[in-house]
């Protein structure tokens, strides 16, 4: 139906196909002019050699010659062309641009807004690191904290459960004899004949578990990096710290760097609290980082750098990113995201990889340079030619190839985005 992905997809690149870009509406203001310029100058021809008594057929051949070498084919299709190219070769790559003066608009960008969560990071908790007390082994830490957090449905517990199986090799994990859900602390129950309780550290300080000074440490540490510490404890004794995050995404660092090679300057952007930000900021290699902002402050922040003298870019996935989108001068939307962000921006990368955020802006910027070129050379080619022919040096036929050699070369310029990567 209409209301499909694939629909609106397929709208999407029709839309940015059938539109002008800001150099094209120039150029047909221009040939708006051009045109009555050239019927002039051909009539002038005509007259001058009239007048100079070279006779009818050199007079009218002269005159004709203007007018085939001056026929604007070209410039009706520097734009429609790459712009077809372009944005095929988008949509390809998982690339969709919503309009031509979305290439206009990249050329200016010289800050980039990156929402952390689900643009950066996965956007999902994920068990990132395994701290173990003196004589106990990882597996058993990993075998009875995943099996009793399997049985928890809060997204921390599952992200244990989950990171379990996966470093066990995919075993299955043994079932609890008993399970209980202490609120606002953690969880504890039986496996395999032994108490165990995983949680935050106060749930074994409850029961009269205190972690070792090793493991008190890892805590600390695993807090100051912004992850979520749990502890783990059975039969008496604290036995491990895992440490859970919402992990950064294995290209992110990769990303930043690239967007940072195109000019780009990135800044932070999160609800999340200072430490986390900052600890993700570190890990991708960005310096400036705006924490513990409310949706509603969002759109703030985008103004703020835009009353700063920045044209800014922003990248984002979720509902509340949606208004910073469209405030922003370019708005590009993961395209794993929410309809509302997607709808709200100007570019939507399909695959939600913060890679192609790079490849949008540099295919963009492809797309309008080739526009100019093609632009350029059509002015260029008419502008050149038009004195030969009025002078009688070009005759109707070689003028007409010359015509269709302009429109080859502006086809054959455009399709060259085909080999962009």
């Amino acid at each position: 139906g209409s209301d499909t992905q694939l629909a609106r997809t397929a709208r999407l690149v029709e839309d940015a196909q059938n539109g002008k870009a800001a150099a094209q509406r120039l150029a047909d203001r221009i040939s708006a002019v051009f045109v009555p310029i050239v019927i002039a100058l051909a009539l002038a021809t005509l007259g001058f050699w009239l007048g100079s008594g070279a006779g009818p057929t050199a007079a009218f051949t002269a005159a004709v010659a203007v007018l085939i070498i001056a026929c604007p084919c070209a410039l009706g299709l520097a734009t429609p062309t790459a712009l077809m190219v372009g944005t095929g070769r988008g949509a390809q790559l998982g690339i969709l641009i919503k309009g031509p003066e979305v290439l206009e608009t990249t050329r200016r960008i010289d800050t980039i807004v990156l929402d952390k969560t689900g643009t950066i990071t996965t956007g999902r908790m994920t068990l990132l690191a395994i701290h173990t007390a003196q004589g106990t082994d990882e597996n058993d830490i990993l075998r009875l904290a995943g099996a009793i957090e399997h049985s928890s449905e809060h997204p921390i517990a599952q992200a244990v459960a989950a990171g379990a199986v996966e470093r066990l090799g995919g075993a299955a994990l043994p079932t609890p004899e008993s399970f209980a859900n202490v609120p606002g602390l953690g969880v504890q129950g039986t496996v395999d004949g032994h108490t165990v309780l995983v949680g935050r550290p106060r749930l074994l300080t409850d029961a009269g578990i205190h972690l070792p000074r090793e493991l008190a440490a890892a805590l600390t540490e695993a807090e100051e990096s912004g992850r979520t510490a749990v502890a783990v404890g059975w039969d008496g004794a604290a036995r491990g710290v895992l440490a859970v995050a919402d992990a950064v995404k294995e290209g992110s660092a990769a990303a930043v760097a690239e967007l940072r090679s195109l000019g780009l300057r990135p800044v932070l952007l999160t609800g999340d609290n200072r430490a986390v930000a900052d600890a993700v900021a570190r890990e991708v290699g960005i310096e400036e980082v705006h924490a513990e902002v409310l949706p509603e402050e969002k759109v703030a922040v985008v103004q703020r750098l835009q009353a700063e003298g920045r044209s800014v870019a922003m990248a984002g996935d979720g509902v509340n990113d949606a208004a910073a989108l469209a405030t922003a001068d370019l708005g590009l939307a993961m395209g794993t995201g929410t309809d509302a962000a997607i709808e709200a921006s100007d570019l939507t990368l399909v695959r939600g990889d913060l890679k192609v955020t790079a490849d949008a802006i540099r295919l963009s910027r492809r797309t309008l340079s080739t526009i100019r070129g093609n632009l350029f050379w059509a002015f260029g080619y008419n502008v050149a030619a038009l004195p030969l022919a009025a002078s009688g040096l070009l005759n109707p036929m070689i003028a007409g190839a010359a015509m269709a050699f302009s429109s080859v070369f502006v086809v054959t310029n455009s399709l060259r985005l085909r080999a962009f990567t």
